[in-house]
């Protein structure tokens, strides 16, 4: 993962001997952490699952860009207020919602993966340049 904002990246096996790495999951919680105020949170596993899969079945090793992985609720509502794209319970704000990009993958792509998925959310936005994606209702926009 590159976190777009910080600049930081981070190669991480998260996942091992049939259970979860907790200084890996402790990693990425901080790299996808709030980059406007520091605060981080724990990031659903199950998330982490889905911008795995989506890597594999879009046959890519390139990394995944980080636009915004958590969102502390501070954040959240001045996102909202500036925006009626944010949405008031983001689940962002639970660390099951990342927006992302790959590159070398076309945006139309990416969000045609994750949409056949069916595993949650999915937001496309072409002109911000990311594909929104998180762990909840499958839905789309």
């Amino acid at each position: 993962l590159h976190n777009t904002h910080t600049g930081e990246s981070l190669k991480a096996t998260y996942w091992e001997g049939g259970r979860y790495v907790d200084d890996a999951l402790a990693a990425l919680n901080h790299v996808l952490r709030d980059h406007r105020t520091g605060e981080t949170h724990v990031m659903a596993p199950k998330l982490l699952d889905l911008v795995n899969l989506l890597g594999r079945k879009l046959e890519t090793r390139e990394t995944v860009q980080i636009i915004s992985g958590y969102r502390s609720p501070k954040t959240n509502a001045a996102l909202h207020e500036a925006s009626s794209g944010v949405a008031t319970h983001s689940l962002h704000m639970l660390g099951q919602a990342m927006d992302i990009r790959i590159p070398g993958v076309e945006l139309s792509r990416l969000r045609d993966a994750a949409l056949s998925l069916a595993i949650g959310g999915v937001g496309f936005y072409p002109g911000s340049d990311f594909v929104h994606v998180d762990i909840g209702r499958v839905r789309r926009w």
